[in-house]
This record gives structure tokens, C-alpha cells and sequence, in this order.
């Protein structure tokens, strides 16, 4: 059966520019009155919702509309403030909320802003709940009688208790005395958790990226810009880096050496480790986007792979489909969905370094274990255009590049469901004719753009 076209919801909640439909506080009070009208048909009795939201500054002003057409709608509502987007995954589980929605546009510039749904387990929504919010948007806002208006209240401790739960995923034995870890949050909702949790691990931590002002998050910093987390790392003599992005459910770490550590990689060292300790977790999904060394790599160790579309969700799908307990993306999204029910890039590093001290190896010795192939991605603005991949010029452009890749590469052309980009990826043995190739095909696609737009 065909899934209805959604208007507004892309791969990863709604998102867009502050000021812009649909990122507009009129719109968002209607959200919030539609989400809390959906959510509310599906309990008994009084409901609630949790809202979290980054540091960006346009969190406040999406917070209070959201708030007030949530109660509107007669549900109650439970805020958190800055939080990590998986810690209100977390929340909603574990404070048997009816739904979570955190206000983040996570890896990108203040500029942007957006909203992302938990159901009560603490999960994405599904298709149904999402169509079914998008349904109720188009009915008049209509504030329930006053006697049944949602309350609103504030979780003080929801720092602490989301910290307490990133140190139980890696055990009370473990610690992590010895070790110098720098730690970069982006300016972002990791700020006054991640360098807490890594300190009452025993780490030494040089905390950056922990100054958020509304306007600087990810700005030269996080997962997205390693730049000034390498130069730190070597700075300091670090054992290693990690950076998060805006709303800490991706991460990438950095060797000592400064040599940046991706997704693929963290999730190669997790995969390792968990089969030296003997716990079962199936088998690991990567998405298309996934270098063909971690499949190879994997397969060396008898380790299941397999690929879903690009989006945590769908490697979220792919993994409850299976049964499989890891999976993620090469951009950090890492889903240890026996630990949270999201990507997660506190929990995620917790593991990787977990796995450091199981091995007693340093990160760089783990990740040499997975040989990446060479892969190039290029970035092309779509301007308006949304059928380029059925471009023929295109379409024999790849076909030509596949067949002077051979059976070791790669290409994929993939519109991002987040930017009006489409990704350009050519993945092979030799690098340099893997930037000669993803340079020739992005050429091509952009004055393909030119001339359609």
C-alpha cells in the first residue's frame, strides 16, 4: 500500500528557515494544538508531553507557541529546556509521557529551526501519526473548555536523570581514569551533560563548544566542522576527541593523532567489541551512504550488514524488522537500540570508549581494523528542482562512471531529505579517480539544474 505524500514532515521531523513556512510561530501553534489533539485521541484520560528543545535562540519563541497550543488542546505539558535530542526520547519512556517534541534543527546553523516527534515509547513517529498531525492542521484551532486546559510544569532534575542513564550504559565497573578526552558540544544541547558524564567516568575532560549564546551553535564547531577538535586534541596531547552536532544524536571522534573517526568507524568498534564480549545483537545496518569498507570489514569478523535508505529512521525500521540491535549512519547517527531507542551520541561514544578500555587499545589500533575505501561526496543545490534523478544526461552519466568504477565502487545520488540538496557519491579503490569522477558528475548535475530551473 502506497503511504500518503506528508506536506510537511521530511526524514527527520519538520525543519526550515526561522520566519519561513512552515518554521513560523503561527504555524507552530497550530502544530502544537494539532500534535496535542492527536496524542490526545490516542490515551485516556489527562495526557502529557514532554518539550525539549537545542540552545538555538528561536527555541524560546517556538517553545512558548508550541506550549500554548498544546494545552489548548487540553494536554499537559512537561519542560525540560536545553536538552539532547535522545534525552527526550529517553524521557518520554521513562516518565510514561504520551509524546516527546524536541525543538532542534540539529546540525545546522541558528538560522534554521525545527520540530522532531517521540511517541510514548520513545520512538520516531510512525507514518500514521504523522499524517493524522498533518490532517488536524487543517481544522480551525479550537481551545477546549477552560476547565480541561493542559497544565504546564518543569522537569528540574531532567539534566541529572538523563545523565545517570548515559553512565548505566557502560556499567558502575567501568571507568575511565587515565584518559584525556576532548569534548566538543557544538554550543548545543550536549553543553552540561556530556562533559558531566565523561568526568564522573574518571576522564579528564577538556570541554569546548560549551558557551552557547542562541546564535553560535554549531558555528566552526561539532561533528559537522572537526577543524578546531583536532587542533585541540593535538594541542593538548588528548587520547582522543569527540564532537556532537546541535542536538547531540550524532557524534564523530577524533585519534590522537587527529585523525577523524567517523560513523562507519564507531560503529565498526562497536560491532568488534560486542562480539569479543560474547552479546548477541544480530547484525549491524548501514544505510546507501555506508563505505563498502565497514561491509567488508564486518563480514571478515562473520558479522551481518545489511542496508537501509538514508535516515536514522529508516535504519530504526530496518533494525526492528530484523530483530538487529546496531546500527547507523556514516554522518555519527549510531542506534544502540538495546541502550535508547534513538541515535544516541553520548551513549554511542560511551561504547566506543568503552571498547577502548575493554581492548586496552587506543582508538586509531580499533579503527585500523576497518580499511575505508575512498569515497567523495559533493553537495549540489537542487534550486527548486525535485526531479533530477530522472534526468537521462544524469542517468547516463552514472552509468558511464559504474562502469569505469568496476565491481569495487560505487556512485549514488541521493536528494537530502533535510537541505534542498542532492548528495553526489562516488565510492572506490582509487581516490583520486574517485574525485575525478564525483567532481565530472556533480559538474553535470548542477547545469542540469541550471538549465531545468
Amino acid at each position: 500500500m502506497t503511504v500518503k505524500q506528508k506536506r510537511y514532515f521530511g526524514t527527520d521531523g519538520i525543519r526550515g528557515v526561522v520566519g519561513k513556512a512552515p518554521v513560523t510561530p503561527d504555524f507552530m501553534l497550530q502544530l502544537g494544538w494539532a500534535a496535542g489533539c492527536v496524542f490526545a485521541s490516542e490515551g485516556n484520560g489527562r495526557n502529557r508531553i514532554i518539550i525539549g528543545k537545542d540552545t538555538r535562540i528561536s527555541g524560546y519563541m517556538f517553545e512558548a507557541v508550541l506550549e500554548a497550543g498544546v494545552t489548548a488542546a487540553g494536554v499537559d505539558i512537561q519542560l525540560t529546556g536545553p536538552m539532547p535530542t535522545p534525552a527526550i526520547a529517553y524521557l518520554t519512556r521513562t516518565l510514561r509521557a504520551r509524546a516527546g517534541i524536541v525543538i532542534s534543527a540539529s546540525h545546522n546553523s541558528f538560522r534554521d529551526n525545527g520540530i522532531k516527534f517521540f511517541a510514548a515509547d520513545g520512538t520516531k513517529l510512525p507514518d500514521r501519526l504523522e499524517l493524522a498531525i498533518e490532517a488536524q492542521l487543517d481544522k480551525k484551532l479550537i481551545t477546549v473548555s477552560p476547565d480541561r486546559i493542559g497544565k504546564a510544569s518543569r522537569i528540574f532534575d531532567a539534566a541529572g536523570r538523563y545523565i545517570e542513564f548515559c553512565k548505566s550504559t557502560v556499567g558502575t565497573s567501568l571507568i575511565f581514569s587515565g584518559m584525556k578526552i576532548v569534548v566538543d558540544c557544538a554550543h548545543g544541547s550536549t553543553y552540561h551533560i556530556a562533559p558531566a558524564v565523561l568526568e564522573e567516568l574518571g576522564a579528564t575532560v577538556v570541554a569546548t563548544g560549551v558557551s552557547p549564546d542562541g546564535l553560535n551553535i554549531n558555528e566552526n564547531s561539532g561533528s559537522m566542522s572537526p577543524a578546531s577538535l583536532i587542533d585541540t586534541v593535538k594541542a593538548e596531547q588528548a587520547d582522543l576527541g569527540i564532537a556532537f552536532d546541535g542536538d547531540g544524536d550524532r557524534l564523530i571522534m577524533v585519534d590522537r593523532q587527529g585523525t577523524v573517526v567517523d560513523g562507519d568507524e564507531i560503529l565498526y568498534v562497536i560491532a568488534l567489541d560486542r562480539q569479543r564480549q560474547g552479546l548477541e545483537f544480530g547484525g549491524v545496518v548501514g544505510t546507501a551512504m555506508s563505505n563498502l569498507g565497514l561491509e567488508l570489514a564486518l563480514q571478515g569478523l562473520g558479522i551481518s550488514f545489511t542496508r537501509s535508505q538514508v535516515g536514522d529512521r529508516y535504519v530504526m525500521q530496518e533494525m526492528l524488522r530484523r530483530g538487529w540491535k546496531l546500527g547507523g549512519e556514516s554522518s555519527g547517527h549510531i542506534i544502540c537500540l538495546d541502550l535508547n531507542t534513538t541515535g544516541d551520541g553520548i551513549v554511542s561514544a560511551l561504547q566506543a570508549l568503552a571498547a577502548i578500555v575493554h581492548n586496552e587499545q587506543p582508538l586509531a589500533d580499533l579503527v585500523s581494523k576497518m580499511q575505508k575505501l575512498p569515497q567523495t561526496m559533493i553537495n549540489v543545490e537542487l534550486a527548486g528542482v525535485t526531479d533530477i534523478l530522472s534526468n537521462l544526461a544524469v542517468q547516463r552519466a552514472v552509468s558511464d562512471i559504474e562502469i569505469r568504477l568496476g565491481n569495487n565502487g560505487r556512485v549514488l545520488l541521493r536528494p537530502s531529505g533535510t537541505e534542498p540538496v542532492v548528495r553526489v557519491m562516488v565510492e572506490g579503490e582509487d581516490s583520486s579517480k574517485v574525485e575525478e569522477y564525483a567532481r565530472e558528475l556533480s559538474e553535470l548535475v548542477a547545469s542540469q539544474v541550471a538549465s531545468s530551473s
